[in-house]
C-alpha cells in the first residue's frame, strides 16, 4: 500500500463539525465577556461550549 503525501488529515465532515465546536466556543466566550464574566469564566463556558457543540453536531450531520 502506497503513502499518499497528499490526504488530507481531516474528512470534511470532520473539520465542519470542529469547525462549528470552535464557533460555538467563540460565541459562548465572547457573550460571557460581554455580560461582565472574567476570562477564565469564558474560557471554561466556550470549553463546555465546544464539547456540547461537537457532541450535538456529531450526532446530527451523517
Amino acid at each position: 500500500m502506497r503513502n499518499n503525501d497528499r490526504d488530507p488529515l481531516l474528512d470534511q465532515r470532520a473539520a465542519l463539525i470542529l469547525l462549528f465546536g470552535a464557533l460555538s466556543a467563540i460565541g459562548a466566550g465572547a457573550l460571557t465577556v460581554l455580560n461582565g464574566g472574567a476570562l477564565a469564566g469564558a474560557g471554561l463556558a466556550g470549553g463546555g461550549a465546544f464539547a456540547a457543540a461537537v457532541y450535538f453536531f456529531h450526532k446530527i450531520i451523517r
